[in-house]
């Protein structure tokens, strides 16, 4: 019989430019990416001194030294979206020329690291940061993408066992492929409305998206991990509970807002024997690395006063489905 306990999880989609090379230009976001190469040593080294257990799901494509190797990991068979703007792959006839942008494509000392601090997941954001909603793309392409982020993964001697889908994009029949291919969990979306992520989102949603960040609109965050079920032939489906959205360096009251928020729904969470799982981008922390980590280490010593009182227990995405596996009946 399973015993819900009060758990914090934590999973980052570690991507750099690939997961918004069709939204803005590289050229005008180098200092960004570079706080964000800066930033994630130290964000390591605070989970590592506080024992927390983080699930990295990181773009394939990182893994790669440079775009020779890059090219030695494509996939047989690529998306065809209808929208060629949003294949990765074009990415290549752009920079790959100028050796100087290869830091912001290629991270594969930053997935080391990764690997060898411990209590941290490497976990995948799918190879080409795929978009499983998008129109021309079709289940075998998916296939081909997560097998050539498996791969890439195991030069490593990494197995990837969850998956984060790109832009929140989860799409019930592409659940059926990730278990074909060893992925044990995924992270899902929020149950509210606001979270059903549509190719075309209005801007209504989106607005309503973000203010729930700093309000009280969407439903409870947290939840029982006896709610948490497994099916054959599908991975563990893991809610997130809250997008930790960048800081307003310019507005102490909206970033208070957006930190108390999280830190007053961890506490819920703890008290009532509930799961917690906080996710961001790592280059979420490019534009203000010194109060974005301050916030951090807020939050983490949150986390470390609610283990010591309510016995709340830091998991990664894969030491949830472990545990769900080890006492569900």
């Amino acid at each position: 019989m399973l015993k819900d306990i009060p758990a914090f999880s934590i999973s980052l989609d570690f991507e750099l430019y690939w997961g918004v090379f069709d939204k803005v230009q590289l050229e005008e976001k180098t200092t960004y990416y570079d706080n964000t190469r800066r930033v994630i040593p130290q964000m390591l080294s605070l989970f590592e001194k506080e024992k927390v257990h983080v699930t990295w799901a990181t773009v394939g494509m990182l893994f790669a030294k440079d775009w020779e190797d890059w090219a030695s990991a494509v996939p047989a068979v690529v998306p065809a979206y209808n929208n060629a703007r949003l294949s990765s792959y074009r990415l290549k006839e752009k920079y790959a020329e100028d050796r100087r942008m290869n830091e912001y494509f290629f991270a594969p000392e930053l997935v080391d690291q990764i690997r060898n601090t411990p209590y941290q997941e490497m976990a995948t954001h799918t190879f080409s940061h795929y978009y499983c909603r998008e129109g021309g793309q079709d289940l075998l392409q998916f296939k081909h993408d997560l097998q050539a982020a498996r791969r890439i993964a195991a030069r490593k001697g990494i197995e990837l066992h969850s998956l984060v889908f790109p832009r929140n994009q989860l799409d019930e029949p592409y659940l059926k492929i990730c278990a074909e291919e060893g992925i044990k969990t995924v992270r899902s979306n929020p149950s509210d409305w606001f979270w059903n992520m549509d190719v075309e989102e209005k801007p209504l949603k989106r607005f309503v998206r973000g203010a729930d960040a700093y309000l009280p609109i969407g439903a409870k965050t947290s939840y029982k991990l006896s709610s948490l079920k497994l099916r054959d032939g599908q991975p563990l489906s893991i809610p997130a509970s809250r997008l930790l959205r960048p800081v307003h360096s310019d507005n102490k009251l909206l970033n208070s807002l957006r930190l108390q928020r999280v830190l007053r729904e961890m506490t819920l969470a703890a008290k009532a024997g509930e799961c917690y799982h906080l996710w961001w981008h790592p280059n979420n922390f490019g534009d203000d690395p010194e109060l974005s980590m301050a916030d951090l280490r807020t939050i983490i010593n949150h986390y470390k006063m609610l283990e010591n009182k309510w016995g709340m227990t830091s998991m990664s995405m894969l030491d949830v489905y472990d545990y769900i596996k080890a006492n569900q009946a």
